[in-house]
């Protein structure tokens, strides 16, 4: 009897053992409760419960943000932090190392830890992408990462998320998460969402939309596509249909591009509102889009924003389906590598613009003056004389907070644009050494394609995007992008606009997006002048070293007060440099720098320089090919 007494309490050790051991090899299922009914005062609370077991456990808040390319986790504004298990509140304290990373300590007996937290939105600019403004009185955006808490040890496509979610009362939304239980919409009462579990991957990847004023626009079907807009007012919605049948051409555009796509349905979410921080982010199945309240009724906003959303869409394919490899992080507190977004970047900024022009989003000659805009922004870059374009990329994560001042000469994210230009230069090479057959279409179909799966991430590395080039038409590819990459100009990469028909010339004569593009940023653009980006205040943005600006004294920070004599205004500013054309005298500018007064004089008289783009006619006329719908 004592020796099966024995045996018998050698099995129980034994099994309690091996269910420990169960228990920690199975991942955690979390559940997470967000209340965002006080989104309009920007405080949104959560509730977690997270399996724990005694001792010390250990948290993770999103640190790297995919698609944000740098250490942007909002940890500043996380509040209201507490922890309790079995009633009783625990100790924890946060990482000496790490500002993101919170250790919690378990009591024995415990079995789960309750976790809550407070986000605070920011209500005026400062942050980056999610870190910034994202709530007003009358809508808001979700984005998960910066309203959870993960458990380290785990990779986040192993981590479940069951949440839950409730809205300010009357408030409709929009989300790409699959949705478990959604009540009957009652005017009077917050409407609470339960979504169905997924990984915490999968979570993060998924926004949501909400506000009071929305529109849901139907794209297409099999898969599904919509448009889910929130605005500031019913008045910012009521756009022309023949928009959204351009973005119902974007959807066709692309799929033509790719040949598949690699979600099950896909959420174009558009935020509308003065009162928000403005950028785009790319999610798998959906896309994070923000714009100024009336970009969509205001014609020389919706010129503005024609690239953005074919920008994101293309994300799906180009960024979250092939994603560079050091990118391709196993959770969001391992650093990123950002020395590939000359392709995650700079490919998706060319096919967003091409795809903007073939969907009609942009007409051809729109089209060619935001390639002309981007050209001549590049080829007045100073600071191309010490920074090659590989460092915009690898030096983004810790030099995309940088200010505009000062901007020309440091290098802002280089990348994108000039990768565009880059890009095209690819696809003119591909079709002469083609003779036409095969274009940047072609790569896409390959490097993309594949059948039509629900998100996968596959990774590549630069010998993938040599060799797939190769495969499309055999060139020295390595040679061409290693030289693009790390040459230091002094010009811009122009070839690809030479090449396919068209030359960038300037003249006295402002275009449309040029015109709109300084409307809406309150500013003046001198750059190809006398080299000087400044405020429609005479506050000085800017200064292009080399150009006549600069080499009289002047820079950022400065401010000018008057022209020829006369107190400014852009009117006389522009009427100063008109002038100039026709007599010798110098242009004076009289200007204010830390309480100082002191006039400059300028020796310039070319007058006002806008670029565009004009057709060579020794050349065929390959770059509206290029745009032509497919």
């Amino acid at each position: 009897m004592i020796v099966l007494a024995r045996r018998v309490s050698g099995l129980v050790c034994l099994l309690i053992v091996l269910s420990s051991l169960l228990l920690a090899a199975n991942p955690p299922h979390i559940t997470l409760v967000l209340d965002a009914t006080q989104a309009p005062r920007r405080m949104f609370h959560a509730r977690m419960t997270i399996p724990a077991s005694p001792g010390t456990l250990t948290l993770y808040y999103p640190k790297w943000i995919p698609g944000e390319h740098g250490p942007t986790g909002p940890i500043e504004e996380l509040t209201g932090l507490k922890f309790t298990a079995n009633g009783q509140i625990l100790k924890w304290r946060r990482d000496l190392l790490d500002g993101w990373t919170i250790h919690v300590e378990v009591p024995a007996g415990a079995a789960s830890v309750e976790a809550s937290l407070d986000f605070a939105s920011p209500p005026t600019a400062g942050g980056k992408y999610t870190a910034g403004p994202s709530a007003t009185d009358k809508l808001a955006i979700i984005n998960w990462n910066t309203m959870l808490l993960y458990p380290a040890g785990w990779k986040s496509d192993e981590l479940i998320y069951e949440a839950s979610l409730r809205l300010p009362a009357g408030w409709k939304f929009g989300t790409a998460l699959p949705i478990a239980t959604q009540p009957a919409e009652q005017r009077n009462s917050p409407p609470q969402i339960t979504f169905k579990p997924v990984s915490l991957t999968t979570l993060v990847d998924s926004p949501v939309n909400t506000g009071e004023f929305m529109r849901v626009v139907a794209l297409g079907e099999n898969p599904h596509h919509e448009m889910d807009i929130a605005a500031d007012s019913a008045t910012a919605l009521d756009a022309p249909g023949e928009v959204f049948d351009h973005y119902k051409d974007l959807v066709a555009q692309a799929q033509e591009l790719f040949g598949t796509h690699h979600y099950r349905d896909y959420y174009f979410l558009y935020s509308l509102s003065d009162h928000v921080a403005h950028f785009g982010l790319e999610h798998h199945e959906s896309n994070d889009s923000r714009r100024p309240e009336r970009a969509l009724v205001d014609p020389d906003l919706r010129l503005l924003s024609a690239g953005l959303l074919p920008h994101e869409f293309v994300h799906s394919w180009n960024g979250k389906f092939r994603r560079p490899a050091d990118l391709a992080t196993p959770d969001y507190e391992k650093p990123m590598q950002t020395d590939l977004l000359w392709v995650y970047e700079g490919l998706t900024e060319y096919l967003g613009e091409i795809l903007s022009a073939r969907s009609g989003l942009a007409s051809p000659e729109q089209f060619r003056d935001a390639l002309a805009m981007n050209a001549a922004e590049l080829d007045h870059r100073s600071g191309r004389r010490w920074r090659n374009l590989q460092d915009t990329a690898d030096g983004v994560p810790s030099m995309q907070e940088a200010p505009h001042e000062w901007e020309s000469w440091r290098r802002p994210l280089d990348y994108y644009e000039e990768d565009e230009l880059n890009w095209l230069w690819a696809d003119t090479i591909i079709r002469q050494q083609t003779n036409g057959k095969k274009s940047i279409d072609d790569f896409c179909h390959i490097f993309h394609g594949g059948p039509g799966e629900p998100p996968e991430v596959k990774t590549y590395t630069f010998d993938d995007v040599v060799n797939t080039l190769n495969q499309v038409a055999p060139y020295d590819w390595r040679g061409f992008w290693t030289a693009r990459l790390t040459n230091h100009g002094p010009a811009a990469p122009l070839d690809g606009i030479e090449t396919s028909g068209w030359k960038l010339v300037y003249d006295q004569n402002e275009s449309e997006r040029m015109r709109a593009w300084e409307i809406e940023r309150r500013e003046v653009d001198a750059e190809y002048s006398i080299g000087l980006l400044l405020k429609d205040d005479g506050e000085i943005v800017d200064t292009v070293e080399g150009m006549p600006a600069a080499s009289v004294g002047i820079g950022p920070g400065m401010r000018i007060v008057a022209v020829n004599g006369r107190r400014f205004s852009v009117d006389v500013w522009h009427d100063g440099l008109r002038a100039g054309k026709n007599i010798s005298a110098p242009l004076e500018l009289l200007i204010e720098n830390t309480d100082y007064y002191k006039t400059y004089q300028i020796d310039y008289h070319g007058g006002d320089k806008y670029p565009h783009l004009v057709r060579d006619e020794s050349e065929r006329d390959v770059l509206s090919s290029i745009i032509k719908p497919r």
